[in-house]
């Protein structure tokens, strides 16, 4: 991604700045100009408004990476997840703060700004959101679910020779 898109994006990384239909009530992030759940998106033509979404969430569904993508090497495993807020929108982001094999589908978190990636050799620094959990009943420790296996331990699959 170029610099100057980065920072034209500022406002949804920074902020979870979205957008509402004043129309039907329906929540973006990120923004948009109309509304497809409108009909004939018409409607919503100079409709649209700027929406401040909290940060809360909960995960939808998740999985652990192990291979990661170019820049993430240092970070596996991690969580990447599907956090649905309570404004609507469904997020993509990576669960932070939180051994793999603690997340869950249900798991209440909220958003974090953190350090994303650094831009090759000039040096500029790429923030973003990130979901941490947010503390439950459960002794102020997020609630357990079904454990993820850690990748020591599992197991990779051996050639035919048996190497």
């Amino acid at each position: 991604m170029s610099i100057a898109r980065f920072w034209r994006e500022t406002p949804r990384r920074y902020n979870l700045g979205g957008s509402k239909c004043t129309n039907c009530g329906t929540v973006y992030f990120p923004p948009r100009s109309v509304c497809p759940q409108c009909t004939h998106h018409r409607q919503s033509i100079e409709k649209m408004v700027r929406s401040q979404l909290s940060g809360e969430g909960e995960v939808l569904s998740y999985t652990v990476v192990h291979e990661p993508a170019e820049g993430f090497e240092m970070q596996v495993p991690y969580v990447l997840a599907l956090v649905k807020t309570p404004e609507g929108p469904v997020l993509t982001g990576q669960v932070v703060d939180v051994r793999p094999g603690e997340v869950r589908i249900g798991l209440k978190v909220r958003a974090t700004f953190r350090k994303l990636r650094e831009e090759g050799k000039s040096g500029v620094i790429h923030y973003g959101y990130k979901f941490s959990p947010v503390e439950e009943t459960n002794g102020g420790l997020p609630a357990r679910g079904p454990p993820v296996p850690a990748p020591e331990s599992l197991e990779r699959p051996r050639s035919a020779a048996g190497a």
